[in-house]
């Protein structure tokens, strides 16, 4: 096992990783922005460096700045976290040059899922059901419109080096085909440095469902069941649960050994998260791989009982994953809120600001991941969350209440945040038969 590591993250998951460091008898580094020098978390590593300016592009995506201080902190490995550089092969491969261990997959597996376009070959190969669609990238305009005819309209243009919804657009003749190939290829190159599209068919009124996965060095797989993902606001997610309520059990099972051949093809190690389609069929198809934590992953650990970024220390740091597929067991149901400082009122604008009120929710199967507190901050130059809430309970219907009770009690004043959204999503009578699909909360908020 490692004896110290440094995080390359800031807020709720460096926390977060202190957290299992500690509980593992690691020393943990953290770094921190000019932004994020009074940052209330930070007295809680074993020690805190300075790396930049605010500007996350003069400080947590400065490779250089952060490897001078994994040097300085004489560390043995760094963990990304998410977001930030946390799905960088160029970092991952600069870490085994200076021989620190990267806390996360290769930058071969990584740079292989990362392609979208690599990833769907990589899924057909694993005998994975993948949306029909362009076989590789497309090149011009007269190509799309050959494919989109073949497949059938609706089809969705999407970025081979997407995520977060860039470079994505939805098209249902050749006239808005031929309008959307320019702007999604330049929010594509934009975001990604790669205009590289190609085509599917576009899925109407799906669910996002996701599995989550650790491999490790011997070749041991396992998954961790399925989280249904389809409340989401813009590609971005709102509410997570598990188990999916919609999933029978032998369907469930088709989707997890899925998943388990998908990462297995791709040699991979360490935690992945394979993201489903669901149809109204409820037949699933491949969609990508997250390579790193995710940020809903407390809604695995509250159904299984595992704590997934121990897993992915012990991983990294060479042990064999000691357990056997049964011996993961899925108890309950759990939901997660993720709490933003957005005001839902204006369009979910973004509310940065001094917290003056800051009082938890609690009570039995409720968690809150935060590293806010009262006086504390919430920067303009970073994600906007503030938590995630958490609950864990024996029914769907009693988590729900539960959920609905803590929302009432989370107290964050004066900014705006998610909390009258989540609040209005749960209250809704087709969130509590589970009748959604992800343009839900377009449909219900606008």
């Amino acid at each position: 096992m490692f004896s110290r590591i440094l995080i390359a993250n800031r807020g709720e998951i460096a926390l977060r990783i202190i957290r299992a460091c500690h509980e593992l008898g690691i020393e943990a580094v953290a770094v921190y922005s000019q932004a994020d020098a009074d940052a209330e978390y930070l007295r809680l590593a074993d020690e805190a460096i300075c790396i930049g300016p605010a500007r996350p592009a003069e400080s947590y995506l400065s490779i250089p700045r952060i490897i001078s201080a994994a040097e300085i902190a004489d560390v043995e490995a760094i963990h990304p976290g998410y977001g930030f550089l946390a799905e960088n092969a160029h970092f991952a491969e600069v870490c085994a040059e200076c021989g620190i261990a990267f806390i996360g997959p290769t930058p071969e597996s990584m740079q292989l899922l990362g392609d979208k376009i690599a990833a769907r070959e990589l899924a057909e190969r694993a005998r994975v059901f993948i949306i029909p669609g362009s076989e590789g990238a497309i090149e011009d305009e007269a190509e799309a419109i050959k494919i989109a005819n073949k497949i059938g309209y609706p089809v969705i243009i999407k970025a081979a080096a997407g995520g977060g919804g860039r470079g994505m657009r939805v098209v249902h003749n050749d006239i808005t085909l031929r309008a959307a190939i320019g702007g999604a290829r330049a929010e594509a190159e934009a975001a990604f440095k790669n205009g590289a599209l190609y085509l599917e068919k576009f899925i109407s009124e799906p669910r996002h469902v996701e599995v989550q996965v650790i491999a490790d060095k011997a070749g041991n797989v396992l998954h961790f069941y399925e989280r249904d993902c389809t409340i989401q606001r813009r590609h971005q997610k709102l509410i997570e649960e598990s188990p999916c309520p919609v999933l029978e059990e032998k369907r469930r099972e088709e989707l997890c050994k899925a998943a388990l051949r998908v990462v297995k093809e791709a040699n991979y190690v360490n935690a992945a998260t394979v993201e489903f389609l669901l149809d109204k069929e409820n037949r699933f198809y491949f969609m990508e791989v997250n390579t790193r934590i995710q940020v809903e992953h407390p809604v695995t650990e509250m159904v299984t009982g595992q704590d997934l970024i121990k897993w992915q220390l012990k991983i990294a740091s060479g042990q064999t994953i000691d357990l056997r597929q049964k011996d993961i067991k899925h108890t309950g149901v759990a939901i997660e809120c993720r709490i933003n400082a957005e005001d839902p009122a204006k369009d979910f604008s973004p509310c940065p600001g001094r917290i003056t009120k800051f009082i938890l929710p609690g009570g039995i199967g409720v968690r809150v991941d935060t590293h806010q507190c009262q006086g504390c901050t919430v920067s303009p130059y970073y994600d906007s969350m503030i938590a995630k809430l958490i609950v864990h309970k024996k029914t769907r219907d009693q988590a729900i209440n539960t959920m609905k009770r803590a929302l009432a009690e989370f107290r964050i004043e004066p900014i705006k945040t998610t909390i009258p959204a989540c609040m209005e999503i749960l209250s809704h009578s087709d969130y509590a038969s589970s009748r959604i699909d992800t343009g839900f909360v377009e449909r219900l908020l606008g």
